[in-house]
């Protein structure tokens, strides 16, 4: 049974709630308890509040096992009541009380209804176990914060399954989260059928994955697979429809001007200038193509946005805007001529002509547009249109001091294909690291302006947001950018927990959040959200096993999580360790060979998975790229290497702009050579004008060469272990070593002219000398 609860924002570790409410009180009374053959009752004719008894008996069977049942009648008898009470029809507001031996759930529209269930399912879950369960007496009054709690998914890079979508859309509502946008155009892929335009899905949704050498071919064809996906329009409308029982409104989104390599390579004459080579359909980056600006490509456009509304309900269109490759404007003879004639003095001012146009398409049919930040160049937009500022905060203020309603979706915080932890068992994605409290500090009420630079009286320092400012703020997003995430799997790892602390960015007042209370009731959000299918990161509670020799024949090890929470239990029989195991506190030195199994605990719940590792005099001399340091550079990411098909790719973690990594610190006594794991990766990236900032190292032959240097990658030459041809899977590499005894750093680096393929190193292994 949960604990008492008392009346104030204290409660939080004992009403385990995500996003926390917006008020909690203690009521009087006895608990009251939920067995199998508990009725929901709901009011007569009410088909929404019906639909979300159901979904909470479904809910209540798949993580305690209980049969609740949905009814009509019976009301003094009933343990759960979903009750209608006057007020605005799109409130998202509700009650909920536990008391006098009922559950009663009061809302004036289904949203509210919805979130009362969810609150409720929350606390019916808060601790494990299957069976009856108890509650404690508990008023809460609750209401969101912003209006705007969303998440982006890109499913234009990479395709998703359209059950993992609804899937989604399940696990958002859950967490009170209720705008989804969907992003479904981009130069890797369209997603969508637009009827008298085929080759938009028939050759636009397909491309050949980047390979290293030339790409597989299917044997049946003697052509290269294509990859892509498209979404049937049935398959849309059941989308759309699962999303509004949840609750959630899905904003499509259809890129322009930039972002259109896939339709133009459907329909050149679309292009601004030559059309783009297919190959290029596989990269990342910003690619130098974008639409033309001449009318028969505003009544393309027109024809898709008429049949994207007609398609998804939304009173909001997204149309991308972002990152417009200006250089094709500038060097088309016909799109110079059109500037001329339309008056428009420089290219982005054009780019301003063009989202206007949209704008007012989109407007005349009684719809708001909604761009990344860049929509605000070249001249005004509409007070209508909305504005997600994605590069900073300043961009917000801006636009909200011109009229415009923001959506906060700041990078790198909001972005959610930057990795979450440090562990080797981290999915592919952005090198950067973006920790669950990394995403719950940020306010999207008070997102942080850049510093001020000096004051004048002629242009003051911008001031912080004013009350008449946030009033222009919807509300925040997560924004799942897929380039790097090519499974349903990986996007659900990407996505949760971190879709919790946006949950409650948006949901929960300001005055009443506290990281503290939030990381303590991440383990029965954990715990509640297994059983419903979803395997969340682990990275906040994953216990980090780090082992350095300490002398002949011992280990020193040392156990953390990332987060610092609750207590790290061990093993060192290779048992799984429980709540009777030792409780780490402080680094220890273990014979070799051993066996160690960790897991972090809260008390007697174990909140992690079991990490083992075999320990001997091998593996404490090894280390994988994701526990080496990246050198500077300024674009690191998690990337996979090719592999022979059918087996599994290696994930390496690289700074693509400087390919060097340092073991720091490492004790080289007896160390008598080295054994690296390398890995090809296809360079298959945009990066314009910075592809010259590239580190090149001067290789010692004539070749691509792994160099090895003592205290930093400028240092004394160790050996260099010649590349060789690029092939798919991971290639070992071996050297003696010169004696270098006492402590120093190791730069393991990539030399020689060639940029492509990126070469990764997945491993190093030092390689001892006998008897030391």
């Amino acid at each position: 049974m949960l604990g008492a609860l008392v009346a104030s924002h204290a409660a939080a570790t004992v009403l385990p709630i995500v996003p926390f409410p917006a008020s909690v009180e203690a009521a009087t009374g006895a608990p009251v308890r939920l067995a199998t053959g508990a009725r929901i009752l709901v009011p007569r004719g009410d088909v929404s509040a019906l639909r979300t008894a159901r979904w909470l008996a479904s809910l209540a069977r798949q993580s305690r096992g209980l049969g609740l049942a949905p009814t009509t009648r019976g009301g003094a008898s009933a343990r759960v009541v979903l009750r209608r009470r006057a007020g605005p029809a799109d409130s998202e507001a509700y009650d909920l009380t536990v008391a006098h031996g009922q559950i009663v759930i009061s809302a004036s529209s289904d949203a509210g209804l919805l979130y009362g269930a969810v609150t409720l399912w929350q606390l019916m879950s808060a601790e494990e176990g299957r069976g009856p369960v108890s509650l404690a007496p508990v008023h809460v009054a609750d209401q969101p914060r912003f209006a705007w709690r969303g998440m982006l998914l890109d499913s234009a890079r990479h395709f998703q399954s359209p059950g993992f979508i609804e899937r989604a859309l399940d696990w958002m509502a859950l967490h009170k989260l209720n705008v989804l946008q969907w992003h479904l155009t981009d130069d890797q892929g369209w997603r969508l059928p637009i009827a008298g335009y085929p080759r938009l899905t028939g050759v636009g949704a397909w491309r050949i994955p980047a390979s290293v050498g030339a790409p597989p071919r299917d044997p049946r064809t003697g052509r290269p697979p294509l990859y892509g996906g498209v979404y049937a329009p049935g398959e849309i409308r059941a989308i759309v429809a699962h999303a509004r029982a949840r609750n959630i409104t899905i904003v499509p989104e259809i890129e322009m001007p930039g972002h259109a390599v896939a339709a133009l390579l459907a329909y050149p004459e679309l292009s601004a200038g030559p059309p783009p080579p297919r190959s290029v359909q596989s990269d990342w980056g910003i690619l130098p193509y974008a639409y033309g600006v001449d009318e028969h490509v505003f009544a393309f456009l027109d024809q898709v946005l008429g049949q994207v509304i007609a398609l998804f309900p939304s009173r909001i269109i997204a149309i991308g805007g972002d990152e417009v490759p200006l250089d094709i404007w500038k060097a088309s003879p016909a799109v110079q001529a059109r500037m001329k004639a339309l008056g428009i003095a420089d290219e982005t001012g054009l780019q301003n002509y063009f989202i206007r146009r949209i704008e007012a398409y989109l407007a005349a049919h009684g719809r708001r547009a909604i761009g990344w930040e860049e929509i605000l160049k070249g001249g005004p937009l509409p007070p209508g249109a909305i504005v997600a500022s994605w590069q900073g905060a300043a961009s917000a203020l801006t636009a909200a001091r011109a009229g415009h309603d923001v959506v906060i979706a700041i990078a790198p915080t909001l972005y959610f294909d930057n990795r979450q932890g440090v562990l080797p068992s981290e999915p592919p994605g952005r090198g950067t690291v973006v920790s669950l409290k990394n995403v719950y500090e940020l306010d999207p009420g008070a997102p942080p302006l850049p510093a001020p630079g000096p004051v004048s009286a002629a242009s003051p320092p911008a001031a912080a947001f004013s009350s008449a400012d946030r009033a222009h703020i919807l509300g925040l997003q997560g924004n799942m950018w897929s380039e790097h995430i090519r499974t349903d799997d990986r996007m659900a790892m990407m996505m949760f927990p971190r879709a919790a602390a946006v949950a409650e960015a948006g949901w929960t007042p300001q005055s009443e959040r506290a990281w503290p209370d939030f990381l303590a009731r991440m383990p029965a959000e954990f715990a509640r959200f297994r059983s419903v299918g979803l395997a969340e990161d682990s990275s906040v509670f994953a216990v980090e096993i780090a082992a350095e020799p300490a002398g002949a024949a011992a280990a020193r090890i040392t156990l953390a999580n990332q987060t610092g929470y609750g207590q790290i239990r061990y093993s060192l029989t290779g048992a799984e360790p429980d709540a009777a195991s030792p409780v780490y506190s402080e680094p220890w030195s273990v014979p070799l060979p051993s066996r160690i199994a960790a897991a972090s605990f809260d008390g007697s719940r174990r909140i992690s998975p079991v990490v083992r590792e075999s320990l001997d005099a091998q593996s404490i001399r090894r280390r994988v790229s994701q526990q080496l340091d990246l050198c500077p550079g300024g674009l690191p990411l998690g990337l996979e290497g090719s592999a022979p098909a059918g087996q599994p790719r290696a994930v390496m973690l690289v700074e693509v702009m400087n390919l060097c990594w340092m073991w720091r610190d490492v004790d080289l006594a007896g160390v008598r050579g080295v054994k690296l794991e390398v890995g090809a990766i296809p360079f298959n990236l945009q990066i314009g004008a910075d592809l010259a900032r590239i580190v090149r190292r001067p290789s010692t032959h004539s070749g691509m060469e792994m160099q090895v240097r003592l205290d930093g990658c400028e240092g004394e030459l160790l050996t260099a272990l010649p590349l060789g041809p690029a092939r798919p899977g991971l290639s070992e590499l071996s050297a003696a070593l010169p004696p270098r005894p006492g402590r120093h750093s190791l730069c393991f680096a990539v030399a020689g002219d060639s940029t492509d393929p990126i070469w990764g190193l997945n491993a190093v292994q030092l390689v001892a000398g006998k008897g030391s």
